[in-house]
């Protein structure tokens, strides 16, 4: 198995509790004998290393250094993730099982990458911009929606960790329950319930 991990943050860039989340995440998979390669995003350190686990990281900078707000950050450091991921592709003779999106800022780069070579794609939420939004219905706010609509609508699954997010995927995007899998952070199932939801996006693909 070979898991190319999205993350905006990424220790030592600490935003909030998804860097953490995702250093534990890639962490226990190596552990478990994946060979997982984490692309994230980090302006003062762009390289490429290997940490003792065996996480292979890839940073990279936005191309562009001035931004109006986050949309335009997000769309513009996309084409950086697409080339960093298409370089891991090929490196590894086009054997990559599958991409995990840790929430919404990678998915176009997603989508690009199983347009073009066929990697699926598991879109692990976070939270939803109806959440963080005081005014969702704003342009502003649409236009990330629209990207969230994407993500789900383009994932092969979808990853939550509560039965109240599952609802609320469910209830503001009308995606199919049958899509979207519920992991909780239990630290006796967790890397279990990744592994298979993995296994699953994998043998699909095959």
């Amino acid at each position: 198995m070979r898991a190319v991990i999205f993350s905006w943050e990424y220790p030592p860039r600490v935003v909030g509790q998804l860097s953490g989340y995702v250093s534990a995440l890639s962490t226990q998979l190596a552990n478990s004998k994946v060979d997982v390669n984490v692309v994230t995003y980090d302006d003062s350190a762009t390289d490429q290393t290997q940490e003792p686990s065996g996480v292979k990281t890839f940073r990279v900078a936005n191309p562009v250094r001035t931004h109006i707000g986050v949309l335009t950050w997000v769309l513009t450091l996309n084409q950086e993730v697409e080339r960093a991921a298409a370089n891991i592709y090929y490196e590894e003779n086009k054997q990559v099982d599958l991409i995990d999106v840790y929430d919404w800022h990678f998915i176009p780069a997603a989508v690009t990458l199983k347009s073009g070579l066929g990697i699926p794609f598991v879109y692990s939420v976070e939270s939803l911009e109806d959440h963080r939004s005081p005014n969702a219905n704003s342009s502003y706010s649409m236009a990330i929606k629209s990207i969230e609509w994407l993500g789900f609508f383009e994932a092969a699954r979808i990853s939550v960790k509560s039965e109240w997010m599952k609802d609320e995927v469910i209830k503001i995007y009308k995606v199919p329950k049958e899509k979207i899998t519920v992991i909780s952070t239990n630290p006796n199932s967790w890397i279990k319930e990744v592994l298979k939801l993995y296994n699953g996006v994998a043998e699909a693909k095959e």
